[in-house]
């Protein structure tokens, strides 16, 4: 049986970006459940905590919507590694500064600066895209980052309660100890957690440096010598493991291993990235115009992408401020059925931390075995429709939890709500950005691209906090809690509005290949019959390389058919030919070697995981 090459996932780069990534969500989500008490710790009132977490959070993205667009043309320009390598030198600095802070001003502007630096999500996102141009993977490539975000928000909020004010150090208590414990961590009681967020960038921008590898087309051929020196080590730790063979070998009387082969100079094992066809390098282009990078789908995937970012933040941002408000006491008036309360949960960081914790666990779960197969199955554009129409009813019901008579009870239904909204955000963000990404007019405005939607994200995410963190107090006020909640509602169900009318891109090519495919199959049916032997497709191991300059099909609709099963779902509008997303689970069997398989490339029922190659705002 003819068999055409088998396109596999660039699992090495993506893990090694992923690694590089890492620190930032751990930084981001880690200061979630202190922030009520670091904000209180200010001299903050507790009606007015709300404001103030959501003006730190305003600043963030308010600086960050101000230089995104800069970054991603710079790494348009000056590559992609290093740009995210200075992001997170950027993000290292500002993490401790704001864990050192002794002032609300200080804080604030901690966060500013950390938003001026903070374009990584954008360019992370072209190279991504760059490192995996076809439709039928980028289900499983675009959730990666997401992943990342889960394992973050897994590890952040675990250290950032557990060891943030280790002294539980009250705001009315000055900077000197009356306790003599000793005066680091009393004087600075949220900077524990930030020390340990820098070990996390160090490790990220030591592998990047060593080991990421330019997806820039124009600046891929030029000398990198972060990863000369990482292929160094690499020969340096390979010898070292031979020579640890060789002792261990020559003690129990076996054969030894050279230390060099051939005298041949070391160089890294060759893998699948090598077989990622890129474009040929060409001599440097003028930069887009303006009606190239911005489209009619491109600005209605940038205006959901931007109403996502608003109401997802905001809600992130008011969640731990909700938990921390009183569930009784001075502030928390008499409940009035069936709108008029403002009692919250009263939880500590410690538990709120715990809390978020379980939920990034929940999320990775998510991540890994139910949105690559349902995006697949179902198509992003459907999956998006529907989460944002669940978002919608989810905003609406989540200030109602803490009218449960008991406290845990109440909890209960707060944390059984919070794990739907994860369970869409999981699904509306990497939809978005693969929507978005498939609408660019070429390869060379991408990063320009997804510069403009970190922006306009960053629009959303200081307006969303900002007004929720206004509404909110002033609810509490006025016995309303509800208000913000309602808010993100009306702003879900406006995202959901503009989905109606988003189509699935083609991608970087046409359908051009559809002719070749018939084509093909056209000669070598008529050959069955000759007694000549036919000539059929190379099998693609891990080492043959697809011939570059074979760029324009990669995105098409026809390669988004899985060659696994073959079973199509048609979406979007009429008379759209092959529109549907490709869904193979590898197998009949939906047992747990399939869902690996269908989520690394392995066929189906591949017990193994050593038989393919290993693998997330």
């Amino acid at each position: 049986m003819v068999r055409k090459p088998e396109r596999k996932l660039p699992v090495q780069q993506l893990t090694i970006l992923a690694i590089a990534r890492l620190s930032e969500p751990i930084t981001l989500t880690s200061i979630f459940p202190y922030l009520p008490e670091m904000i209180e710790s200010f001299g903050v009132p507790e009606t007015d905590i709300a404001f103030w977490a959501g003006t730190a959070s305003a600043m963030f993205s308010v600086s960050q919507c101000l230089t995104a667009v800069s970054w991603g043309r710079a790494s348009d320009r000056f590559g992609r590694k290093y740009i995210v390598l200075l992001g997170l030198v950027n993000a290292m600095i500002t993490s401790l500064i704001w864990g050192f802070s002794t002032s609300l001003p200080m804080a604030i502007t901690a966060r500013a600066l950390s938003g001026a630096g903070s374009g990584n999500v954008g360019i992370i996102r072209t190279m991504v895209a760059e490192m995996c141009p076809w439709k039928e993977l980028q289900p499983r490539a675009f959730s990666l980052m997401p992943l990342v975000y889960s394992i973050g928000s897994v590890l952040g909020p675990a250290f950032g309660g557990a060891l943030s004010n280790p002294y539980r150090r009250k705001p009315s208590e000055g900077p000197d100890d009356p306790r003599g414990h000793g005066g680091l961590l009393w004087r600075y009681p949220y900077a524990l957690p930030n020390i340990v967020s820098s070990v996390f960038f160090l490790i990220g921008i030591t592998v990047g440096v060593l080991f990421l590898k330019e997806t820039l087309d124009s600046k891929r051929g030029q000398p990198d010598y972060g990863l000369l020196l990482g292929q160094k080590l690499q020969g340096v730790v390979v010898r070292g493991v031979t020579r640890a063979k060789n002792i261990w070998r020559q003690a129990r009387g076996a054969e030894t291993e050279p230390l060099l082969r051939a005298n041949r100079p070391y160089t890294p094992p060759k893998d699948e990235e090598s077989s990622v066809p890129l474009a040929p390098t060409t001599k440097r282009e003028s930069a887009p115009g303006y009606r190239e990078v911005i489209t009619r789908q491109t600005a209605l995937n940038l205006v959901v992408y931007t109403l996502l970012a608003m109401h997802s933040t905001a809600f992130d941002q008011l969640l731990p401020v909700f938990m921390h408000h009183p569930r009784a006491g001075k502030n928390v008036d008499e409940i009035k059925l069936p709108l008029n309360f403002n009692r919250g949960f009263g939880l500590r960081s410690s538990r709120i931390g715990a809390l978020f914790t379980v939920n990034g666990f929940v999320g990775i779960f998510y991540q890994f075995f139910l949105f690559p197969p349902l995006a697949r199955r179902y198509g992003v554009l459907h999956c998006l429709r529907i989460v944002l129409s669940v978002l919608t009813v989810v905003y609406v019901f989540v200030p109602f939890a803490t009218l449960v008579p008991n406290e845990n009870g109440a909890q209960a239904a707060l944390f059984g709500l919070w794990l739907v909204k994860s369970l869409c955000c999981i699904f509306a963000f990497p939809c978005s950005t693969i929507l978005l990404t498939n609408t660019a007019s070429s390869l060379r405005v991408l990063g320009t691209v997804n510069g403009i939607a970190t922006s306009t994200g960053a629009v959303g995410r200081a307006i969303g906090p900002s007004v929720a963190g206004v509404v909110f107090s002033r609810g509490v006020r006025r016995n309303f809690i509800i208000a913000p909640f309602w808010l993100l509602s009306l702003v879900a169900a406006c995202s959901a509005v503009v989905s109606a009318w988003l189509v699935e891109g083609e991608g970087f090519g046409g359908d051009d290949d559809d002719a070749a495919d018939e084509s093909d199959e056209d000669k070598l049916d008529g050959a069955e019959g000759d007694d000549e032997p036919v000539e059929e497709y190379d099998e693609l191991d891990e080492e043959d390389e697809v011939p570059e300059g074979d760029f324009a099909p990669l995105l098409s609709r026809a390669s988004t058919l899985s060659r696994g099963r073959e079973r199509a779902y048609s979406f979007g509008s009429a008379g759209q030919r092959g529109s549907g997303w490709g869904y193979s689970m590898g197998g009949a069997s939906p047992g747990g070697a399939d869902w690996i398989g269908a989520w690394t490339g392995c066929g189906g029922g591949e017990a193994s995981v050593d038989g393919c190659e290993e693998e997330e705002e």
